[in-house]
């Protein structure tokens, strides 16, 4: 048997349709909200630049490790020297005299090698220092711009959401008095084909764009006031009214 429903009931659909296409775009924006994309590439930077910063780190400790090491052979080769120096005008043994004094070339060759090392090693830490600093500086931008963005899309995210409880509540107002079977129909067109009901404007469905045919004209102009009928290309629900002109 064929759903029948008064007129003032069907036209109800068409407000509640013009809710749900509400709800449909806000629950949209939502989901593609301008901010989301360049966040998810932050996001992504930010693993590189973060995991750039841990092995700059990394390195410029390994670096500072080595400047350490050679600074700590440097002071005692120097020690050693001094000790050496001190004692070489106290020896009165020949041979003793001559070992102290090779051992001293030795220092001293030695200590000049360590403080080449030493410069080299500090040179490498000052640059492993500046580009530590600039992978730090990097992360720091891409971080305070995913903030930033992150504000702004929350705050409009916020915005949406709040339109969406009150689209929400206009919704349940607006079913209010619907028939159930009717509001059944409408959901159920509703969820499979994105459209529970569309407006009959001459000869045209307001959903599909498409044109009706004569004869399918004639089969509406046929239906009585309280039929549910059912737009074919659409499949939602065709609510007839003074723009109908049938």
């Amino acid at each position: 048997m064929a759903l029948k429903a008064t007129n003032q009931d069907q036209r109800r659909l068409l407000t509640l349709q013009d809710v749900d296409t509400r709800i449909v775009r806000l629950q949209g924006k939502l989901k593609a909200l301008p901010q989301t994309k360049r966040i998810d590439e932050l996001d992504t930077e930010l693993a590189t630049l973060d995991r750039s910063v841990l092995e700059r780190l990394g390195g410029h400790d390994d670096i500072a490790a080595e400047v350490a090491r050679i600074e700590n052979d440097v002071q005692t080769v120097a020690a050693r020297l001094t000790r050496n120096r001190e004692r070489l005008p106290a020896i009165t043994d020949a041979k003793v005299a001559t070992a102290t004094e090779h051992e001293i070339a030795t220092l001293e060759r030695r200590q000049g090698d360590l403080e080449d090392l030493e410069l080299e090693a500090m040179q490498r830490q000052e640059d492993a220092g500046t580009a530590l600093a600039t992978a730090r500086e990097d992360a720091a931008k891409a971080r305070a711009e995913r903030e930033r963005l992150a504000a702004e899309r929350d705050a409009e995210a916020a915005g949406l959401e709040q339109e969406l409880v009150q689209a929400r509540a206009e919704r349940s107002d607006r079913i209010a008095g619907v028939p159930a079977d009717l509001l059944a129909l409408y959901d159920r067109q509703r969820e499979r084909y994105g459209i529970g009901a569309t407006l009959l404007q001459h000869r045209t469905s307001s959903a599909s764009g498409v044109e009706f045919t004569s004869s399918e004209l004639h089969e509406i102009r046929q239906a009585a006031e309280d039929d549910v009928l059912i737009d074919p290309n659409s499949s939602a629900i065709l609510v007839r009214t003074e723009e109908s002109g049938i």
